[in-house]
């Protein structure tokens, strides 16, 4: 669905690219394809939503685009660098110098603090924190009481918001987040999605979002809407109304939407 840019410009004008990505599982009659032949486009500066019914593919597409996955044909770029070109040391670097990532799952290391889970990868990459930006992401995400306590000593939602803290507190190049907001309630959600969107309209951040959640994809400017491992639509300046019922039109029912109201722009 994304239109091609000229070669020469687009390391400008996006942040990340495909190029008939295809990623399959198995063989057999244990084959699946869950990326068949994607071309796409994750514009510079923008927050561009990824959406789909269950296994069309959606967080296959992210974790390819960061390089977590390796691609069984295709090309992909971060910037000017070809990921699918990549030894795996160079490939590490990128993904610690360049991409801040947010998982539903967390990944907090449990005998480290907030604080330290949440310069972590600065501190593995030699790099001191600029201080007034981290203060700024740690109280708006309200942890700044919690950053001595270790995991096992926080909520559900606070990991997620120490998660969300170390995917931001280094302002990588390209943010990848998976369901950020899936166990947060709907005010610490509504948050964390302002948060991103402001991210990305003062400071020219790019945030790619994997999420089921209508409410929180009116965040983005973009929404690309994949199903059976394509990308067959998408809107863009989306509201929750309007995903809502293109999701319904994908899936052939009526799903439920969780949060909409709690989630929805400002």
């Amino acid at each position: 669905m994304s239109t091609p840019v000229d070669a020469a410009a687009w390391p400008q004008a996006t942040a990340a690219r495909a190029q008939g990505l295809s990623k399959t599982y198995g063989t057999g009659e244990t084959h699946v394809v869950a990326l068949d032949a994607v071309d796409v486009e994750i514009g510079r500066g923008r927050f561009t939503a990824v959406m789909g019914p269950s296994g069309s593919g959606k967080s296959t597409l992210m974790h390819c685009l960061a390089g977590l996955d390796s691609v069984t044909a295709g090309r992909v770029w971060v910037g000017e660098t070809e990921l699918t070109r990549l030894a795996e040391r160079a490939l590490t670097r990128l993904r610690r110098d360049k991409v801040g990532f947010m998982f539903q799952a967390f990944n907090l290391l449990p005998t480290l603090t907030a604080e330290e889970n949440i310069t972590l990868p600065m501190d593995i990459a030699g790099r001191k924190p600029d201080q007034e930006w981290l203060d700024r992401v740690i109280d708006t995400l309200g942890l700044r009481d919690r950053l001595k306590h270790r995991p096992s000593q926080l909520s559900g939602g606070q990991q997620q918001r120490v998660a969300c803290a170390r995917a931001l507190a280094s302002r990588p190049e390209l943010i990848f987040a998976d369901e950020p907001t899936g166990n947060l309630d709907s005010r610490a959600g509504a948050e964390v999605l302002r948060f991103l969107r402001d991210a990305v309209d003062e400071l020219e951040q790019t945030v790619v979002m994997v999420t089921h959640d209508p409410g929180a994809a009116a965040y983005a400017d973009l929404v690309l809407f994949l199903n059976d491992g394509r990308i067959v639509d998408e809107i863009h300046g989306p509201t929750a109304e309007a995903v809502l019922e293109r999701m319904r039109l994908l899936s052939g029912g009526s799903p439920q939407a969780p949060g909409l109201d709690g989630l929805r722009k400002s």
